[in-house]
């Protein structure tokens, strides 16, 4: 089978003025394609990198492969950028692996995914969105405590970027624990990120993240625990903990949780997946307090760095090797497209 694989890599030149030190964060690395590609090749396939953007859909009308495999990010604040590629392939009739365009685009947009959760019947915490203003805020920060205050948030709460993935945005400042970093931390993040803001009830308890592959239903590979190596009370899955995981926090799994618990967010997470129309693959993410799991997120185009992906890092201490979990995906993917 010939296999292109889309994907957004990071440039190589350098940030632009002004813009935070994690604008590229969600882009791969040559190395990642690389993994990728030696995999397939290793089943038997032959392989073509196809990039993002303008360059993948002329290299898809130059010459369609079979199928497309796809964790391209997409670049810019768009929050369908992720929904680029496989809307090229619905109109191009090139199957390809992972959720359709609909499933990418909510799901990247965490307010949406917050309102599909409750719908189906799953604990969100408690939160507000707060769109930026026109231009540039020139407030004094005095409105955002009464604005939290008539959404029945007390803190401490924690502010994200409403479409961004990879932890971008998501640092260590953003646990906003007194009403004088409520407003500088949103309007921080308002200028960063150009996008809305989602203020949240900070859950104290235990991260996980659950990895799901495959189709009707999908399975779970296991649960991860990450726990924090110190300030558990004030334990935040950030971006600098991310970059420095081996001395801010330890990856367990399968998650040290009881029987109940662990049904709790397998069930949570297909619920999700489903209701989302996810495919092929997804990893969830959940809170839990008091036995109670509060989902956070999901995101159905994962990292697969094998050196920097939760959901390799699951499989790894699942007992899985990288080349048994993106054949897992991979079969999946021909499965569901009948390409067996």
């Amino acid at each position: 089978m010939r296999i292109g694989i889309a994907c957004t890599l990071k440039p190589d030149n350098p940030l632009p003025a002004n813009a935070p030190d994690d604008l590229h964060e969600e882009f791969d690395s040559p190395r990642t394609v690389t993994a990728i590609a030696e995999v397939f090749r290793s089943l038997g396939h032959s392989v073509s990198e196809l990039g993002d953007g303008r360059p993948f859909i002329e290299a898809v009308l130059k010459a369609p492969p079979d199928l497309v495999f796809n964790f391209a990010e997409g670049s810019g604040v768009s929050r369908s950028r992720e929904s680029r590629v496989p809307a090229v392939c619905e109109m191009l009739g090139i199957p390809y692996s992972g959720s359709d365009p609909l499933a990418l685009a909510v799901a990247l947009d965490k307010d949406m995914t917050r309102r599909l959760a409750e719908s189906l019947g799953v604990t969100i915490p408690k939160g507000i969105t707060l769109a930026p203003p026109p231009g540039e805020y020139d407030g004094e920060f005095a409105e955002f405590p009464p604005i939290l205050e008539e959404a029945g948030l007390p803190l401490p709460v924690i502010a994200k970027p409403t479409c961004e993935g990879s932890s971008k945005g998501i640092r260590n400042r953003c646990l906003i624990q007194t009403t004088t970093e409520l407003g500088p931390t949103i309007v921080e993040l308002w200028r960063d990120y150009q996008q809305p803001v989602l203020v949240e009830e900070y859950i104290a308890g235990e991260e996980v993240t659950i990895g799901l592959v495959g189709n009707d239903p999908p399975q779970p590979i296991g649960i991860m625990q990450m726990i924090p190596k110190k300030s558990p009370e004030t334990f935040v899955y950030s971006l600098e903990v991310k970059r420095n995981w081996h001395d801010a926090v330890e990856y367990v799994a399968p998650a040290k949780l009881p029987p109940e618990v662990t049904h709790a967010v397998e069930a949570d997470a297909l619920a999700i997946f489903v209701g989302l129309g996810c495919r092929d693959v997804a990893r969830l993410d959940f809170r839990i307090r008091d036995g109670v799991p509060y989902f956070i997120e999901v995101n159905p185009l994962p990292g697969l760095s094998p050196d920097s992906g939760d959901l390799c890092y699951l499989a790894y201490r699942m007992g899985l090797t990288y080349p048994q979990l993106i054949g897992m995906i991979l079969n999946a993917t021909i499965t569901r497209c009948g390409l067996v």
